[in-house]
């Protein structure tokens, strides 16, 4: 039998699960990570004594944090072995997220700035994240952290510019991105190489993410020239076998690609000046299994 204080736990955990879930997620890159993240640290709330908890968000953003820079010093160690380049797993927002989780996870997610915090440490992405993403103030942070408050603006400044001067590059219109996404899908599987040349920044780079689990290039892939003899190649190839969707990743537009059916890869764009300039493309089917994007928020892209 639940007891009324069993029940308060639970419904103050839930209350700030979407803010927990979207720390984690960005800490760590997968879903299956800030899962387990959010269901150790409701396992230690639910063993505290409420009555010596003064702030019970506080004591889980301390809780979820300090869990997610350890669980990522140990993922850290593992991706030096990661076979070629690591991008994190791709989230698809649909309307089974509560409107709260949409809130979370609709922006400061996108894969190219995810990508950018790998630069930086466990805790400078936990401190980093806790100050420019969800608004904390440096002395709330130097309690999460352990740190002194002057430490705490030390790193937040340093870990800003590191990340904050070509974050800056990929803030865009997103109407204006989904038009450009539809012509270079339409240009991909028409073989159209003009076309390709002429939305393709000069120095385009193209990072996929296949794991080891499937053919990828292992190594970014960076030029106009390059990448377009790579997509009228290999994408007009198989045409008949493929079928793509825009959809909302990572809260922003992007592809969820199928081959035959079956879901293959979910890639995103760095837009510029009306140029693409880097795409990332995940491969990794364990990466994947999330992502079935609904029907109704899915815009079938023509391959004619």
């Amino acid at each position: 039998m639940t007891s009324s204080v069993d029940t308060e736990k639970i419904e103050l955990f839930d209350a700030h699960r979407p803010r927990l879930f979207g720390i984690a997620y960005r800490m760590l890159g997968t879903r299956d990570d800030a899962e387990d993240i959010l269901q150790e640290t409701y396992l230690r709330f639910h063993s505290a004594d409420l009555s010596e908890i003064e702030n019970s968000e506080a004591w889980l953003v301390t809780v979820a944090t300090r869990l997610s820079i350890d669980r990522l010093r140990k993922a850290s160690v593992q991706r030096e072995t990661y076979i070629g380049p690591w991008l994190p797993e791709p989230l698809i927002i649909d309307s089974a997220m509560s409107p709260e989780m949409q809130a979370e996870t609709a922006s400061n997610v996108s894969l190219a700035f995810m990508v950018l915090l790998e630069r930086l440490s466990p805790l400078e992405r936990a401190i980093f994240l806790l100050h420019d993403v969800f608004d904390f103030a440096h002395a709330e942070i130097a309690r999460v952290v352990a740190k002194s408050e002057t430490a705490v603006r030390q790193i937040v400044s340093r870990a800003r510019t590191r990340v904050r001067s070509e974050r800056a590059r990929f803030e865009g219109d997103n109407a204006s991105r989904s038009d450009l996404i539809r012509k270079f899908m339409a240009a991909s599987y028409a073989g159209d190489e003009q076309t390709l040349m002429s939305i393709f920044a000069d120095d385009v780079a193209l990072t996929s993410d296949g794991g080891g689990k499937v053919n990828a290039a292992r190594r970014t892939v960076y030029g106009n020239k390059r990448l377009t003899r790579l997509y009228t190649i290999t994408t007009s190839k198989y045409r008949e076998r493929l079928h793509a969707e825009l959809v909302t990743i990572n809260g922003e537009p992007g592809v969820v690609e199928f081959a035959d059916g079956e879901v293959f890869a979910a890639t995103t764009f760095l837009v510029s000046d009306s140029k693409i300039t880097a795409i990332y493309r995940v491969m990794n089917p364990d990466k994947l299994k999330a992502v079935i994007p609904s029907k109704k928020k899915c815009d079938r892209l023509s391959q004619s």
